[in-house]
């Protein structure tokens, strides 16, 4: 049976230590580190995902301003509403729900907002600074909640074998460069990949961010492996990951649950960058 990476027990811990953090500076009489969320349209996983952050800011003291758009929002709106926020001088992070409506210009959106604010890691700037390893910028949040898992659970990365098995913007290719970071010898895999199992039997750290519900099979895994399971999706109303976790638990050394693993670090990760945004904006 493998170890068990609990993402839901490490961000109770770290979430406290966040709470406890806030709760010293709004002692000494600053203001609360405040994150504005913008959901544009109805898509019910998106409305899931925003309701579990704000719950997750209130409980640390991260007081959160929401703004919930129609599906018919432009991007210009859009781009208005954003200028606003870079200017006002209480607001620390910015967090706007992805994916947007087909209509607006994602690439637009993100570039807009002020990388000093971009809590979520996706401006070019914040980008070229994690290829740079500089550590002021701020890491994309699910890659940062990976390394924060496996750190604390003493994983070596260093001279390790690291696939990724999805290669998209928001987890791929940020944590590609993360797992660089600490001197682990990273392949990517992604639709066009020949052969997948070729790459993830060698894996010493396995991870999969693809959405495809079963994905990995116990005999795509090495024995003794680390795999971290990135992947949601909904089956006959039941959560399942991109790892067949059943299978896989046998044969890895540690693995991630879904629900329970990656997801609450995701967050986490998120309260972090948002209290590293707001320290730089009270010390400024």
């Amino acid at each position: 049976m493998s170890l068990i990476l609990d993402g839901k027990a490490l961000s109770e811990k770290i979430r406290e230590e966040i709470r406890q953090e806030i709760e010293g500076y709004l002692s000494k009489g600053f203001r609360p580190p405040t994150l504005a969320v913008i959901l544009v349209g109805d898509d019910p996983a998106s409305q899931v995902y925003v309701a579990n952050k704000e719950k997750a800011c209130h409980k640390v003291g991260i007081r959160s301003l929401s703004y919930r758009l129609p599906q018919n929002t432009t991007t210009q709106e859009l781009l208005e509403l954003i200028a606003q926020l870079n200017a006002d001088e209480e607001v620390d992070g910015i967090l706007v729900q992805l994916p947007l409506p087909s209509h607006i210009n994602q690439q637009e959106v993100i570039l807009s907002i002020s990388p000093k604010k971009d809590v979520d890691g996706f401006h070019p700037e914040n980008m070229g600074r994690l290829v740079a390893r500089m550590e002021d910028g701020f890491i994309p949040c699910t890659p940062l909640g990976i390394d924060l898992l496996l750190n604390h659970y003493g994983i070596e990365l260093k001279g390790k074998d690291v696939v990724i098995v999805g290669a998209g913007f928001i987890v791929g290719r940020p944590l590609s460069l993360l797992m660089l970071w600490r001197d682990a010898t990273v392949s990517v895999c992604h639709i066009y990949t020949k052969d997948i199992s070729e790459y993830t039997k060698r894996a010493d750290i396995l991870i999969s961010a693809t959405g495809v519900p079963k994905l990995i099979k116990s005999h795509m895994v090495k024995e003794g492996a680390v795999v971290v399971d990135v992947g949601i999706s909904k089956v006959n109303g039941k959560i399942l990951g991109d790892v067949d976790f059943e299978e896989v638990k046998e044969k890895a050394y540690a693995i991630t649950p879904v629900p329970g693993g990656v997801g609450p670090m995701t967050v986490t990760a998120l309260l972090l960058n948002t209290l590293k945004a707001y320290k730089k904006r009270i010390k400024a």
